[in-house]
């Protein structure tokens, strides 16, 4: 038969757990990692401007030998 009781090894603390959860979206990342995002935000900002210049360009060259 099996036993119906609890089993105390799997008791299980939601709040506990979720307290835990917040504490780790709370801690603020080393220096080191905050440099690092900040460098690869920077790098996606520069390929989306240098994107944006070439679509610019393709646009205007199309148009242009349309117009011709």
């Amino acid at each position: 038969m099996s036993n119906t009781s609890p089993n105390p090894d799997n008791n299980y603390d939601p709040a506990g757990s979720t307290q835990m959860f917040r504490a780790f979206v709370d801690e603020q990342p080393p220096p080191a990692q905050a440099q690092q995002a900040q460098r690869e935000q920077t790098r996606s900002r520069a390929g989306l401007v240098i994107g944006i210049v070439v679509a610019v360009v393709v646009v205007v060259g199309v148009v242009a030998l349309a117009m011709k």
